[in-house]
């Protein structure tokens, strides 16, 4: 059986997104489980130079995915245990859940109404640029969505701001880049903004314009009855 491997900002503070996961998942009759001693997959220790802290967590998390079939939220968590897990001598089957959403849409067995939201797509930079997966959630929105393209996507993408522990040491540059790419976004005509990483939906929050991660937007147009 699948696990569902929450990442820590899906599980500790927007747990709306873990919420819209397991609907779809549920929704689509895949068999998964959570795991209720997760642990953090080390990524930000990783990337914020801790790195003997950081090859602790990883012996810890990867003895309990080794093997493992695994569905992320987090682009972090997807790369972290593509890559550096793998690098560890780790052996796990990893998607992320955008991944997992257009296969099961392919497959037909999940199906979303279509809405004239207008929308656009932020590319977290763990996926984008870093593992080269641009892809999955904007097919999706292309179909299900009035999508709008923004000029910097795809691995030109430009960063949330959350990246590296930004966020954390510089809370004010943090905020600017994240303004910057609101700015951006604004400028497509879109209602939504749309990403697929936690740390970015929680760092891009806006009021001038609504900030979802795929799972929230796609829970809300599931259509319920497929026949």
């Amino acid at each position: 059986m699948v696990i569902y491997f929450r990442g820590c900002l899906a599980r500790e503070r927007l747990t709306a997104i873990e919420e819209a996961t397991e609907k779809i998942l549920q929704a689509a009759g895949l068999e998964y489980r959570v795991m209720d001693d997760e642990t953090c997959c080390g990524s930000v220790l990783l990337r914020t130079g801790f790195l003997k802290d950081a090859e602790r967590q990883i012996k810890r998390t990867g003895k309990m995915l080794q093997g493992k079939e695994v569905i992320v939220s987090c682009a972090g968590c997807y790369r972290t245990l593509n890559e550096d897990y793998r690098r560890m001598g780790y052996s796990i089957g990893v998607k992320h859940i955008s991944q997992v959403i257009l296969d099961l849409v392919d497959a037909g067995d999940i199906e979303f109404d279509k809405t004239a939201l207008r929308v656009t797509y932020h590319d977290p930079c763990h996926l984008s640029r870093h593992t080269d997966e641009k892809d999955a959630t904007r097919e999706i929105l292309k179909v299900f969505t009035d999508f709008r393209e923004m000029e910097h996507h795809g691995r030109d993408s430009r960063c949330c701001g959350a990246g590296g522990g930004l966020r954390s040491a510089h809370r004010d540059i943090s905020t600017r880049v994240a303004s910057s790419r609101i700015d951006e976004a604004e400028r497509t005509g879109a209602d939504i903004l749309c990403t697929s990483c936690p740390f970015c939906r929680l760092n891009l929050e806006s009021t001038s314009m609504r900030v979802m991660d795929i799972t929230e937007l796609l829970s809300e147009i599931i259509r319920e009855d497929k026949g």
